[in-house]
């Protein structure tokens, strides 16, 4: 599974807005694998912590999917999958894992799945970078779907929270997705769910360490409806 490379240096965003402008165009051409997938649905209980930024539990009990990417094609299937379910087109989804882990290839996969064209760029040094998938059959015709990718890796001081415009992007309509959200803790609204990718811990051949196991948490009603669209 190929990955972004590791985030460099970056100044603060100080007081700068986000521009909103589109990636070029160009054709997708997306494989539709199939989805080899272990996996099981669990509850999980809920805590007392305060439900309204990232990295507190819900209000209410939610459902946790755990399953298994044996390669970088169920990571495409598993976006596909995510990708037809209407609560993705305006939903907030935090991606947590290791540098190298495979969040940012998970979201090219999901973009394309979406259909969004043209080069899908990492946001480590912008912080944010938007897309619009102009035909994206979640959508009413010709009404393109926002789509904003995060990273906050070099995210340090909450001021920028405000001063970027960050507020103002969380709360528009789109799919808001999330890299290192523990970074914006206390600053960042719930999530509606979240995904957390790891090695997999029984891939012993170094030379095929593609397997990824991967654990989707459903905070609210939106991203309940997202687990439900994986297979149960």
């Amino acid at each position: 599974m190929k990955t972004g490379g590791q985030p460099g240096l970056q100044a603060g965003l100080g007081a700068r807005k986000v521009h909103t402008g589109h990636p070029d165009l160009g054709e997708s051409q997306l494989p539709a694998p199939g989805l080899h997938l272990k996996h099981e649905l669990s509850s999980i209980e809920s805590g007392g912590h305060d439900p309204r930024i990232v990295g507190t539990p819900p209000g209410d009990s939610g459902l946790v999917w755990r399953g298994r990417w044996a390669d970088e094609a169920d990571t495409a299937a598993f976006a596909q999958r995510l990708a037809a379910c209407p609560a993705i087109a305006h939903a907030t989804l935090t991606l947590q894992g290791d540098l190298g882990a495979g969040k940012t290839t998970f979201v090219r996969h999901l973009l394309r799945a979406l259909g969004v064209r043209g080069r899908i760029k990492s946001p480590t040094y912008a912080v944010v970078e938007p897309h619009s998938a102009i035909d994206c059959p979640l959508m009413p015709p010709g009404e393109p779907l926002a789509i904003w990718h995060f990273d906050f890796y070099r995210f340090t001081d909450p001021r920028e929270w405000e001063d970027a415009g960050f507020r103002e992007l969380f709360a528009s309509p789109g799919l808001k997705l999330v890299e290192w959200p523990e970074r914006a803790t206390g600053v960042m609204p719930l999530p509606d769910a979240e995904l957390f990718i790891e090695p997999d811990p029984m891939q012993n051949d170094p030379e095929h360490d593609d397997a990824r196991c991967v654990r989707l948490n459903a905070l609210t009603p939106a991203g309940r409806h997202l687990l439900a669209a994986l297979p149960a």
